[in-house]
């Protein structure tokens, strides 16, 4: 007996131009899901039996199959058009107007559930394509089959069928008839692990391949399984602390330099050398000041982790609204330098501390006096401190903020606590003048010129496509180049002396240094690797034209697609987990994956996949991870990288280069950041002797 059993639905989610509505059919323990597309003119739809490589077939997902068994897989009807695509280079099938999908279902009997969805690809003909879904939840009752007492019911497993290329005919269905085909053996769906439950949905439905009746869930979990035992992970080269260290300790040396705090060195240590009748406590009481000024720095670097947390300071470094906010930051604080406006903190706190600095005695009034020159002297040290905390907070190093902030007071406070024991020093110092202002104001160029890299990593995060290479790369020119024209006093600020146009010998060099600085990188904008600069421009794939063939370019973007071209071409892969905003990764790409040796290795004996693991797209379909035992939803492209190199190789810095067989396995221990060519030619040449063996 026939229950037609209505379930149709247009389509809320489907792309337009395409509509999509679903019909489900019973009989008996038989029945069918048929899917009708209604295309607008002009556009279509592909098939689901598409060669590998080529555009997006038509798939059906369920993620829940109750009270039935799925048969077969997704079956296209008649009415498809076979021709030939120069842009896949490849036969395509598509259909146009209307298009109908069937899937075979047998009932158990009893209540049933089938939820899924339906994904497509509608693209204008000779235009663009867009991406399409639509979901579904089917519900109802069927008959109860003779030999079985009680309705059997399914588990809740996600099960995946794909399409095939014989198809079996659709009932009343007149117009677009599928093929004949004859019935499949029910699919058997397994059991769900956690292991699958996180690999299935990744290693399989990100995919277009067109497989067997039943997925293959031990390939796919086998993907994505932790291998970390069977590997070497290189222990984190934590050499990056020391960095921060000396950027720190660098900052507090040019800080000393700036009009707000040269000049109150001797007036402060003059202060305590008068205060006291015994030198020795004179001594005491500025290396106490000096100390204190270590501890407030500290204190602000501990509070910015404490206040952003462990996790929150790594995306930082890629977080869209963070780095335009660093960008507009910096560019305040460039234009303060160059003398436009004066950033000052109130004051009355100046003012409310100093009273209680000279109110107090003792340690406590030491340490207000130290908090007075923090506040004091915020105009040349702020923007500084801003861009460091900037800087060390996007290294992802839970430490970097306190670190940082600790060599930056270091070399702050030392000037205090050394003149304080050897005054006669103070005489050999270069006193106040205009060489300070020159200093705020290449201060400020710098500062502008590295707001441009945080607008950078938000626009290749995103794929906004704002500042490609060369765009970078000009402005970087015209910045140094004004940079020189200042140093050698051709062109002035508001803060500069106007009747002081002689240039300095210092400046002389320093302008002349800035100029070949910007002329180096004017090769640049024609596809020079400009190694210098590396680090910090966007990469070389963002360049729109090249007259150098020296750079390399990945085979893909994609873990299972790289592991299907590397066992049609048998080749090992070469998984790059990399990221828009690495510093040290862009290092890697311009002095180690430039050279000819390791080209050709790459391009000819692997699979190379990059894998940005601060990549913001949205996956087609978020889903659940296992992580520390608790479930996960990763929603973007880059948390499903993230995942796979923590969770089956044991990395979380990047660059991380592991080698890996057809199956997932790896070939040899990691591989970090090393600007040794040889080592890298090594690396990559062990990995492929252990393939070949």
């Amino acid at each position: 007996m026939l229950l037609p059993l209505l379930a149709i639905c247009v389509s809320a989610q489907g792309q337009a131009p395409v509509e999509i509505e679903h019909v489900v059919s019973v009989n008996g323990q038989d029945g069918t899901i048929e899917f009708e597309a209604y295309i607008e003119p002009g556009f279509h739809i592909y098939s689901t039996d598409l060669p590998k490589g080529g555009p997006m077939p038509t798939t059906v997902t369920f993620r829940v199959v109750e009270g039935a068994e799925l048969v077969g897989a997704l079956t296209p009807g008649e009415g498809a058009i076979n021709k030939f695509d120069a842009t896949f280079n490849m036969n395509v099938s598509y259909f146009e107007e209307t298009a109908l999908f069937t899937q075979k279902v047998k009932f158990l009997g009893g209540k049933y559930r089938l939820q899924g969805t339906l994904r497509f690809q509608s693209c204008e003909d000779g235009g663009d394509c867009v991406p399409g879904r639509y979901d579904f939840d089917i519900t109802g009752e069927a008959e109860m089959p003779k030999a079985v007492a009680t309705p059997i019911k399914k588990e809740n497993v996600p099960a995946v069928i794909m399409p095939e290329i014989k198809k079996e005919p659709a009932a009343e269905k007149p117009a677009v008839k599928p093929a004949e085909k004859p019935e499949k053996p029910v699919v058997e769906q397994k059991k769900e692990t956690e292991a699958v439950a996180v690999a299935v949905p990744v290693a399989v439905e990100d995919t277009t391949a067109v497989v067997e009746d039943v997925v293959n869930e031990q390939v796919a979990g086998d993907l994505w399984a932790p291998v970390i035992d069977k590997m070497n992970v290189e222990t984190e080269d934590h050499s990056s602390l020391w960095l921060i260290f000396v950027l720190g300790f660098g900052g507090g040396l040019v800080a000393l330099l700036t009009p707000c705090v040269w000049p109150i060195i001797p007036m402060t240590v003059s202060f305590f050398l008068k205060r006291s009748k015994q030198r020795a406590q004179a001594v005491r009481e500025a290396i106490i000041y000096g100390v204190s000024i270590v501890v407030i720095y500290l204190l602000l670097g501990i509070a910015v982790t404490l206040i952003f947390g462990a996790g929150a300071l790594n995306a930082l470094s890629t977080n869209a609204i963070f780095n335009i906010f660093f960008f507009l930051m910096l560019l305040v604080f460039g234009a303060s330098f160059l003398g436009g406006f004066e950033l000052t903190l109130p004051s009355s706190w100046t003012n409310k501390v100093d009273e209680k600095a000279g109110n107090t005695t003792g340690l406590l009034s030491i340490f207000l006096m130290a908090f007075t020159l923090v506040l004091v002297s915020f105009s040349c040290t702020g923007p500084i401190i801003g861009f460091l905390l900037v800087e060390v907070s996007t290294s992802g190093e839970i430490m970097a903020p306190a670190l940082g902030m600790f060599g930056f007071a270091l070399a702050l406070a030392l000037p205090f606590t050394i003149f304080a024991l050897f005054p006669s020093l103070l005489k050999q110092t270069p006193r106040s003048g205009g060489w300070m202002n020159t200093i705020k104001v290449v201060l400020g160029f710098v500062e502008i010129a590295f707001a441009l890299k945080f607008l950078s990593v938000a626009d290749l995060s995103y794929h906004w496509g704002l500042l490609d290479r060369e765009t970078f790369l000009a402005l970087w020119i015209v910045l140094f180049a004004l940079l020189g024209l200042y140093l050698l006093k051709i062109i002035r600020f508001p803060h500069d002396d106007a009747s002081d146009r002689t240039t300095s010998v210092t400046g002389f060099f320093a302008g002349v240094i800035s100029l070949a600085f910007a002329v180096y990188m004017i090769p640049g904008l024609w596809g020079a690797p400009c190694k210098a600069v590396s680090a910090f421009a966007p990469p070389m794939s963002t360049q729109d034209f090249s007259l150098y063939d020296n750079s390399f370019k990945p085979h893909t973007d994609d873990y299972e697609t790289a592991i299907e071209m590397a066992r049609r071409q048998n080749k090992p892969v070469l998984l790059d987990f990399t990221g828009h905003g690495c510093v040290n990764c862009r290092n890697m790409e311009a002095s180690v994956w430039s050279d000819d040796r390791v080209i050709d290795i790459m391009r000819d004996k692997y699979i190379v996949a990059s894998l940005y693991v601060d990549d913001r797209t949205p996956l087609a379909e978020p889903f659940e991870a296992i992580i520390n035992g608790k479930k996960v939803l990763l929603e973007t492209v880059g948390d499903k990288w993230t995942y796979l190199q923590n969770h089956k190789f044991g990395g979380s810095a990047q660059p991380f280069y592991v080698p890996i067989d057809n199956d997932g396995n790896p070939l040899c221990g990691s591989h970090s950041f090393n600007l040794n060519v040889d080592d890298y030619v090594e690396f990559l040449e062990k990995g492929l002797d252990r393939y070949n063996k």
